[in-house]
């Protein structure tokens, strides 16, 4: 049985999941499993169910594209890329956590 406290960090991180796939996408373009294994490294545990449902949400927003490539080891991947407006809101997505980290910073004082 999940915590209050699991329940609230697993709420947390959903919160900012978006932020995190930008985040990851503006580094490099990433199929799905790419970014699993990423935020699952970061101990932002997501499955796939959860994921493609974000990223048709930020393709839908203009935030992401995606290309196919054909693949050695099976089906053609789909490789997602951060659009320039992904850029711009990856930005806007870097100053609001800052402001909130300062805020939250502030209150624990």
């Amino acid at each position: 049985m999940e915590s209050n406290v699991d329940n609230v960090r697993s709420q947390m991180r959903k919160g900012v999941l978006e932020y995190c796939i930008l985040c990851i996408l503006a580094k490099r373009e990433a199929y799905a499993s790419v970014i699993i294994e990423e935020l699952k490294a970061a101990n932002m545990i997501v499955v796939e169910g959860t994921l493609y449902p974000l990223l048709i949400r930020q393709k839908n927003q203009g935030l992401l594209t995606y290309r196919w490539e054909e693949s050695t080891q099976g089906p053609p991947r789909k490789y997602y890329c951060i659009t320039d407006k992904g850029r711009e809101q990856l930005k806007e997505m870097d100053s609001a956590w800052q402001d909130m980290v300062q805020a939250i910073d502030m209150l624990k004082r």
